[in-house]
């Protein structure tokens, strides 16, 4: 169990410095954040995009991404388990509803990447 356990924390901290960052810097959501957003998910999230439409979800802005769907936040800041965002690119929902839908996974520095922002209290920097 303990192997398994520093494998994990192998492969987090490796992915983190994949992405740019050491597990004690600051992520920043204007510089690293929304650029990953508008990569893999402004195509249906923004203006009149297909998932932008079904749940009212939008990733052009930080206002936007917080402001969450229809349905409630997607953003719990501080709390990354908790927070939609995270568990529909993390893989932890249905696989009819991961994101990007229809697309591959995002690499594991990009999950590890969101799920620290949202951890370090989601900030606009």
């Amino acid at each position: 169990m303990m192997k398994t356990l520093s494998m994990a924390v192998l492969v987090l901290s490796s992915a983190l410095l994949a992405a740019g960052c050491s597990p004690g810097s600051s992520v920043s959501f204007r510089k690293q954040v929304q650029p990953l957003l508008t990569k893999n998910c402004a195509e249906c999230h923004v203006g009149q995009g297909e998932g932008a439409q079904k749940s009212g979800f939008h990733v052009d802005s930080y206002n936007s991404v917080m402001k969450g769907t229809k349905l409630g936040p997607m953003v719990i800041a501080g709390d990354s388990a908790s927070s939609s965002l995270y568990r529909l690119v993390a893989g932890q929902v249905d696989k009819s509803i991961r994101m990007p839908h229809g697309r591959n996974p995002l690499p594991a520095a990009d999950i590890a990447l969101i799920e620290q922002w949202i951890d370090q209290g989601a900030k606009d920097n």
